[in-house]
């Protein structure tokens, strides 16, 4: 990110030229120092959870993803009878990517949905695996590399933040993970500063509805469908639609309200 300073003819009219060059140097440097300190108090707002916010998920939620068997996760995650798996062609399709964009796969894991976004976006696109776990990034690095596909950008994030820098993607995706989220309010001030103006948010997760839901999605999952809607709009996002139908998932799209 860079920050462009317009400068007025004659910032000082009370100085003379001379002393103002002589101090120029240290003005700039304080300038730089006062720069660089706005940067990282803003950078430490984005990553720090909020004060008030209670953790939403038991930590053994996502402990056993840490240190991850890959070839197991693969198994049940990219695995028929999963539907974000069966249907993800369907999924892809409705987020009409187009070559260029840039796309954040938030919660990556495998990398299923990665790689179909890389190939969508193209050479001049832009994919940010993003997960907690570093053991799902690096295989999502290595799988990249075994089929010579240079857009993706692996990233190990935290409970409270994407980790992605401001205005860094036109997308933010996320299939099975909302329910994940430690620290959703962070997760969600994180994931709207990462997105530009006018950017979409796209959430799948599990249906949690009594009488319809099994008994594993009733006590792994913490919020259903209008719960999401409602803390997702809270956080400046406005609800756009459903864009495709799915059975044991639902399929939100959210956009990010012009800054």
């Amino acid at each position: 990110m860079s920050t462009s300073i317009g400068a007025h003819p004659h910032p000082h009219p009370h100085l003379h030229p001379h002393t103002m060059l002589a101090s120029r140097p240290l003005v700039l440097r304080l300038l730089g120092s006062v720069l660089a300190l706005t940067a990282l108090a803003a950078q430490a707002a984005v990553s720090a959870p909020s004060p008030t916010e209670e953790p939403a998920v038991p930590p053994s939620m996502n402990r056993h993803y840490l240190d991850a068997d890959v070839p197991q996760w693969r198994s049940i995650f990219e695995g028929s009878g999963r539907e974000v798996f069966d249907q993800r062609f369907r999924v892809v399709e409705a987020l009409e990517l187009e070559p260029g964009m840039r796309v954040a796969d938030i919660g990556a894991g495998t990398g299923l949905y990665t790689m179909l976004f890389a190939r969508a976006v193209g050479d001049q696109g832009k994919v940010y695996a993003v997960d907690i776990s570093p053991t799902f990034v690096e295989s999502i690095e290595e799988r990249a590399a075994a089929y010579r596909v240079d857009n993706i950008i692996g990233i190990v994030n935290a409970e409270h933040s994407a980790e992605l820098p401001p205005g860094a993607v036109d997308l933010v995706f996320l299939a099975d993970t909302y329910h994940h989220f430690a620290y959703p309010q962070s997760m969600l001030r994180s994931m709207h500063q990462a997105l530009v103006p006018g950017g979409t948010l796209a959430i799948i997760d599990f249906r949690r509805q009594p009488g319809f839901s099994s008994p594993w999605v009733m006590g792994h999952v913490r919020a259903g469908r209008e719960q999401v809607i409602n803390e997702v709009q809270r956080a400046g996002f406005v609800y756009v639609d459903e864009p495709v139908k799915l059975k044991t998932n639902y399929f939100l799209r959210f956009r990010k309200l012009g800054d």
